[in-house]
């Protein structure tokens, strides 16, 4: 599992997709921002050399109590790190966007921390969601057959269809202003970056074909 997590980092198709993310929040003016679930930082690290706002946070099972830290990748930032599964170490109304990537589809539950994001955002504020794992997605059967990692595979792992990940959210107190499939070429195991990314987001336009697309993403605004 480290292997496949180390590959979103050293893969270059992969960090064109943070840069395209974080270009695209930036380009939305998202004020304050929240990266639920931070991970390495990658993405923080973009979104602030774009002038954003961010605060990273990332659930680390191992701690006794809520803390702020380096992260080992990016020492510079000090992201917040605590072992609660759902609460969130922030106050009400904290945030203009909540960003999750490649996070709702891990956590333990789904609708305590869809709860526990709405409360954090300020009305009419965002939740961005990207890399949410398409139950239809060829990627995922493919890396079943090879014996890699599939979302599934770990205990709290979930896949959605963009009729679930619309219902999670909405019952939450969300609207849906963006929901699409997205990723067609497996962005992690490497190669020419570039084109892979490019040829990529061209399938994905083509309706039919990305119905076996990685990713779904949605753009979700709080009522």
């Amino acid at each position: 599992m480290t292997g496949e997590l180390d590959a979103h980092l050293r893969s270059g198709p992969q960090m064109l997709q943070y840069q395209a993310l974080a270009d695209d929040l930036a380009a939305r003016r998202p004020g304050r921002v929240l990266d639920w679930g931070c991970g390495y930082g990658q993405v923080t690290a973009l979104l602030r050399d774009r002038g954003i706002d961010v605060v990273p946070f990332d659930y680390r099972e191992d701690l006794r109590e809520p803390t702020v830290e380096p992260l080992k990748r990016f020492p510079d930032i000090g992201a917040h790190l605590s072992s609660e599964p759902v609460a969130l170490p922030f106050d009400d109304d904290s945030f203009d966007t909540v960003l999750s990537c490649g996070v709702l589809e891990h956590v333990q539950d789904p609708d305590g921390s869809l709860e526990e994001i709405y409360r954090l955002l300020r009305p009419g504020g965002t939740f961005y969601v990207t890399n949410l794992p398409n139950r239809f997605s060829y990627t995922e059967r493919l890396a079943r057959l090879l014996g890699r990692y599939y979302h599934g595979q770990l205990p709290n792992d979930r896949v959605y269809t963009r009729r679930t990940a619309r219902d999670l959210v909405e019952r939450h107190g969300f609207d849906i202003r963006e929901l699409r499939l997205a990723h067609m070429l497996p962005l992690t195991v490497g190669g020419p970056a570039r084109p892979i990314w490019t040829a990529s987001s061209m399938l994905e336009r083509i309706p039919g074909l990305n119905a076996v697309a990685t990713s779904i993403e949605l753009v979700a605004t709080a009522r």
